[in-house]
């Protein structure tokens, strides 16, 4: 850790702080806290968002490509675009993935809105590559905050599929290196509690997940097999719900094999964080906690 112990963070000139976990359970609510509390300068937070680097960076282009593919099939839509009268973009911002989830898509049934299973597995395959590329951008990042924009602090608010591209029982690992020799790293972990609410949300409103390609095979054959379905036939929204719980369990160790690189807080302490002071107090307690485990 690049903190030896609880007073070592508090009286740091700088906190670098690397917040993972699923998504849901407060990783954003502290980025944005953090980052909303101060300005540049001494106490003031950079946050950067590994989603919205996803997004605006590695996937923009991607992204814009299927508006336009949609668009090409409307008559009118067609005639400006190939005459350059209009532009397409996405707007993505912290608090809106919306365009990036969008491209993403499901698999299954197309009158449903989903999208052959070949095709979304190139869709994952891409945004594999995009958050491994955000991840390892992390360390110029904080250069960046500091030497143009003058943040001392700065809080990574990360992608809750994290746990999915890298490897955190390998010591080599790129990524988890590149990472915790920048950042403290800080799992906020959910109760089981927690993991049924989560659960409950996503069946009101599924969305667009990363699996790792191993495990969305097998998620996909066992449902298909179940259902008695052709991929074509496949209700998109069913099979994300599915699918949800399993993942849960499934990212669950990963999470925890990351938390060894670093230090573990509950939801539950997340949830009584209301200021930069509490967020200090947080780290702080859990770094000394985690030193005295050890």
């Amino acid at each position: 850790m690049i903190y030896s112990s609880g007073q070592d963070f508090r009286a740091a000139e700088q906190k670098r702080v690397l917040l993972f976990g699923m998504s849901g359970l407060g990783k954003t609510y502290l980025a944005n806290m953090l980052r909303d509390a101060g300005q540049a300068g001494a106490g003031g937070w950079f946050h950067y968002s590994v989603d919205y680097r996803i997004g605006t960076r590695y996937m923009n282009e991607f992204i814009a490509d299927n508006f336009k593919r949609e668009a090409m099939k409307v008559p009118l839509l067609r005639e400006l675009l190939m005459s350059d009268s209009v532009y397409i973009a996405s707007n993505i911002t912290f608090n809106n993935l919306a365009p990036l989830s969008t491209y993403l898509g499901k698999p299954g049934d197309p009158a449903r809105g989903g999208i052959a299973f070949e095709e979304y597995q190139r869709r994952q395959a891409e945004h594999a590559q995009a958050e491994i590329s955000a991840m390892l951008d992390v360390p110029r990042f904080v250069e960046r905050a500091e030497n143009i924009y003058g943040y001392q602090n700065f809080i990574c608010d990360t992608s809750g599929s994290i746990c999915e591209v890298v490897n955190a029982d390998d010591p080599a690992d790129p990524v988890m290196r590149a990472l915790a020799d920048n950042q403290l790293l800080v799992w906020i972990k959910g109760s089981d509690a927690h993991k049924a609410e989560l659960a409950r949300r996503f069946d009101r409103a599924p969305k667009p997940m990363y699996y790792r390609p191993d495990f969305l095979k097998t998620l996909w054959a066992e449902y298909c097999a179940a259902e008695g379905q052709s991929a074509t036939e496949v209700d998109p929204d069913a099979f994300l719900r599915f699918g949800y719980a399993r993942l849960l369990d499934h990212r669950q160790p990963r999470y925890a094999a990351m938390a060894r690189w670093g230090i573990t807080v509950t939801a539950e302490e997340v949830a009584q964080v209301k200021n930069p002071a509490n967020f200090d107090d947080m780290i702080a307690t859990a770094i000394d906690r985690t030193k005295t485990t050890a």
